[in-house]
């Protein structure tokens, strides 16, 4: 009945006869083309013209008349709902709001002016067309939707409901206008409270107490502002009425306010802190000195104890600062207008953080204090997660930087030391120095290297691989590093689904978390690797990632050693965090594995018991192999091509282009040389000059690497290419797939590998 009755009434009343008056309209037209006398023929054509004249106005009045009728319906059916509600047509233009939406919608920072539903919306929702769009087309198809949504200013739930003729009902609710499972219990009076003293919602005590849903705090409270812990004078049905209020804050500006009636200054008296266990907000009422004298059950769950009479706050929070005492007497003696603090429990189950906001009372001429206490561990999450987010920028924008120049030196430091090492056999003095060199530039490489793969911005070379063919390969290694006191076991499912990544990474990441078991097992143990396939048919969550559904491969290293705390089990993926003794580890391990997870497309887990063990868990997506695959290309071998060919090596550091040009020319090339991208145009504008080779460097003073080769592939299409760079190959990968015939070598480069790869593309 609701879907359509306000639209349809003034057509069914008023179309009727336009469409008999326009049949008749047609009728008399007809006999005036019929007859022949020309004063009949105009009187009829007037008739007609008449006729057809009234019967569209008759349509246009039936419309007016089912528009007017349907804003009455509306007005009728939505005046009274205390939720945001607006009638909308498909295209999203309005045509109705009810009283709350100019109400409440201002206090969202959303426009009650505007002419479309996306308009209103837009100044809380950055885009919400597409939401809007999703919701409409779920609601045409089942009658209803809805969707919570998260916005700088808190949750909303945005709902909406076919009602028919192409026009749509849309509710707007804030969290607080939802009411919780199991909030009807709650028999206080309770008010949420939003920005300029608005009353978002009362639960059925706070409605019972005042007589009516109030709108405005002032309508409420004559003696504004309110006095969190202490008397205030509440207008109720009754009349002024004293009530003691407890506030509660909340996230964009909100204010969960209690009212506990008839607690005057005569209820100071121990028996009027029943009101304590009622409330289910977490109190502690705190003397002078900060010990606590009464405690509801919301508080001792959220501190972890059973009793907590008798104990001073600062045994069961930490974290504040400054000293717990001065906070605590600061709030006692009235000083400073605000005593809320961010503050740490003291549990060793798990971490939790606490929200705790001072009001002083005033019992038996003493002061005491009124500590309200709000979970805060989600929002100090949040706040976690955003701080690695920005050192994971600040680590990545750094290793990116970094990388390039120290890349470059390290190529030139190596690369020399292998055109020494070509000349200094095993039996030379200088051999053992020169090989020294040689380490530790490599070791240097290998530091940046995991900057670049916390910070995801290292080259990667995925392919598609088995992991028990994997780990088998890796057996023989991974038992030398455990030593003789540990044992290596290792179980596989014997399906096992194929993954796609990059091999010496994996197995990089698989020697670090081997070894960090090892070293967590001083006396021995047994480490243990499971392999097996996973399926999610719904989202995971787990720790601060959610895991999409879909088909994974699991890989579990699980130790049985002195385990890792709670406090510190969040932070192992950090870098530098470390559990280890000063000199024993880098703390860049598992920060490594993290990232190189990561760019993988996987997840990787930590969980952890003190002195009972640690499992590492690793998530890595399925391959699904196309079952139409074309074959491989065979590796080129390496000594089939020429050695005698000639490159064109375009490198700005003169150390680097100076190696590079002296190898190739030691492997048989002829080389040509140039500083710059336009000094290798310049060269190549010289038609009978042949080359069979580019070697690029990619960024380059003015034209860069890509943009110079594209050009002179025009006249020289047949040219393949080695592009090198210190950066990543992500930086500009998709520019490269699209020049044909190239490859990337990332720096830094051995003597070796510059000419072998130069050797595959001249073969």
């Amino acid at each position: 009945m609701m879907q359509s009755m306000p639209m349809r009434r003034g057509v069914v009343t008023l179309r009727p006869h336009a469409g008999l008056i326009a049949l008749a309209a047609l009728i008399f037209g007809g006999l005036g083309w019929a007859v022949t006398l020309h004063l009949a023929q105009v009187i009829l054509v007037l008739v007609a013209g008449t006729l057809l004249a009234t019967s569209l106005w008759l349509v246009v009045a039936a419309r007016s008349n089912a528009a007017a009728q349907g804003q009455g319906w509306y007005a009728q059916m939505l005046q009274a709902d205390a939720i945001p509600s607006v009638v909308a047509k498909a295209d999203g233009s309005i045509l109705y709001q009810n009283p709350a939406t100019h109400a409440v919608l201002a206090d969202y920072g959303m426009s009650d002016t505007c002419e479309t539903l996306a308009g209103c919306l837009r100044a809380d929702l950055a885009n919400p067309g597409p939401i809007l769009f999703r919701l409409q087309s779920r609601a045409e198809s089942t009658g209803a939707a809805h969707e919570d949504l998260v916005t700088g200013r808190g949750h909303l739930r945005l709902s909406v409901h076919h009602i028919g003729d192409g026009t749509y009902l849309w509710r707007i609710e804030s969290a607080s206008d939802r009411v919780l499972a199991g909030a009807d219990t709650v028999s206080l009076p309770m008010l949420t409270v939003g920005r300029k003293d608005t009353v978002l919602s009362m639960n059925a005590a706070a409605r019972h107490l005042v007589g009516e849903r109030v709108r405005s705090l002032d309508r409420l409270c004559p003696q504004l502002p309110l006095r969190p812990g202490q008397a205030n004078p509440i207008l109720t049905k009754d009349g002024i009425v004293s009530c003691l209020v407890v506030a509660l804050e909340g996230m964009a500006a909100r204010r969960e306010v209690f009212l506990l009636p008839d607690f005057g200054a005569d209820a100071s008296q121990i028996d009027g802190w029943a009101f304590f266990d009622e409330l289910p907000v977490p109190l502690l009422k705190l003397g002078r000195l900060g010990v606590v004298e009464l405690s509801n059950r919301p508080a001792r769950d959220l501190l972890g104890v059973t009793e907590c009479v008798g104990h001073p706050l600062g045994d069961m929070l930490e974290g504040l600062g400054r000293s717990i005492s001065d906070w605590l007497d600061d709030a006692a003696a009235g000083r400073g207008d605000v005593h809320s603090e961010f503050m740490r429990v003291r549990r060793d189950d798990k971490e939790v953080f606490a929200q705790v906001t001072l009001s002083r009372v005033v019992e038996d001429g003493e002061p005491v204090l009124i500590a309200v206490l709000n979970d805060a561990t989600k929002l100090k999450s949040l706040e976690a997660q955003f701080v690695q987010s920005q050192k994971m920028q600040a680590i990545g924008q750094l290793a990116g930087g970094v990388a390039h120049d120290f890349n470059n030196l390290l190529t030139a430091i190596s690369g020399h030391c292998d055109l020494l090492l070509l000349r200094h056999d095993q039996g030379d003095p200088d051999y053992a120095d020169l090989m020294q060199i040689s380490q530790n530039a490599n070791r240097a490489a290998a530091l940046v290297s995991q900057l670049l793969a916390y910070s995801r911005k290292q080259t990667l070379l995925p392919q598609v691989m088995d992991m028990r063919d994997m780990l088998a390969d890796l057996t023989h290694l991974l038992n030398r590093l455990v030593g003789e006191k540990v044992t290596l076991t290792l179980s596989h499912d014997p399906m096992l689904d194929t993954i796609r990544a990059d091999k010496r990474q994996l197995e990089q990441v698989l020697m670090n978390l081997v070894v960090n078991a090892r070293d967590a097992m001083p006396e021995g143990g047994e480490i243990r690797i499971v392999t097996e396939n996973l399926t999610l048919d719904e989202p995971m969550r787990r720790d601060r990632a959610v895991v999409a559904p879909g088909r994974y491969v699991s890989v579990k290293v699980i130790d049985a050693g002195v385990g890792i705390a709670a406090d510190k089990l969040q932070k192992v993926f950090e870098p530098f965090f470390t559990t280890k003794r000063t000199g024993e580890g880098t703390g860049l391990g598992l920060s490594t594995a993290y990232g190189i997870i990561k760019q993988t497309g996987g997840f990787i887990f930590a969980e952890s018991q003190p002195n009972t063990g640690t499992t590492f868990q690793l998530l890595l997506p399925v391959h699904e192999t196309p079952r139409d695959t074309a074959p491989a290309p065979k590796e080129r071998e390496l000594g089939s091509g020429r050695a005698d060919g000639v490159v064109l090596l375009v490198e700005d550091e003169a150390p680097v282009r100076a190696f590079a040009s002296r190898a190739l020319q030691l492997r048989g090339f002829t080389v040509l040389e140039a500083e710059a991208a336009e000094e290798a145009l310049e060269l190549l504008d010289d038609p009978d000059l042949k080359v069979d080779v580019f070697v690029s460097d990619v960024v380059m003073p003015g034209i860069d690497g890509p943009s110079w080769v594209q050009e002179a592939l025009k006249n020289r299409p047949d040219v393949h290419v080695v592009f090198v760079s210190g950066y990543a190959q992500e930086t500009f990968g998709d520019v490269q797939k699209a020049i044909p015939n190239s490859v990337f070598l990332p720096k830094p480069f051995s003597l070796t590998e510059l000419t072998e790869t130069v050797q595959r593309q001249m073969s």
